[in-house]
């Protein structure tokens, strides 16, 4: 049975920083890019899967749902897997439908109008915060937004305090 050793919302998917850095230090032999508008296009999937496979490490590009599926189905087989998704509501979705994880790792969300700076890395709404709020309280998730290893990780519980 594989499982989940990290997943990560990260509005770049598969870069550098998360194919050699992120993945690395969680121990994952395998990315999967849980994204229904990348999965549906063969060209943004050609290139996630060609910038991911470099690395070495199994990729695969899902519908959202399709994670989901592959998880209830066949537990991500033996896979180590970090788990990527754009967004937060993305990855909300995944995780209380079932795919189990222990940490989630928020590490790249651009800053929009509308959203507070947690990390320089990373900018997030109400909306979202709160979502991260439910997933630690009722799956008792470790969330923290970090962009890579080498920085300083950032607790929910001081973003919730940004917010206050």
């Amino acid at each position: 049975m594989g499982k989940v050793v990290l997943a990560r919302v990260d509005s770049r998917l598969i870069h550098g920083q998360v194919a050699t850095n992120v993945s690395k230090s969680a121990g994952a032999n395998a990315l999967f890019v849980a994204d229904d508008v990348s999965a549906n296009d063969e060209f943004t999937k050609n290139i996630i899967v060609s910038a991911g496979s470099q690395t070495g490490h199994k990729i695969r590009v899902l519908k959202e749902d399709g994670a989901v599926r592959y998880w209830n189905d066949r537990q991500y087989d033996d896979f180590n897997v970090m788990l990527i998704t754009k967004s937060i509501e993305v990855m909300y979705k995944i995780l209380k439908a079932g795919v189990p994880v222990a940490e989630l790792n928020i590490g790249g969300i651009p800053q929009t109008p509308g959203t507070t700076k947690v990390i320089n890395e990373v900018a997030i709404n109400k909306e979202q915060l709160d979502l991260l709020v439910d997933l630690k309280q009722s799956l008792g998730i470790d969330i923290y937004f970090q962009a890579t290893p080498s920085l300083k990780k950032v607790s929910l519980d001081e973003a919730v305090k940004m917010f206050a």
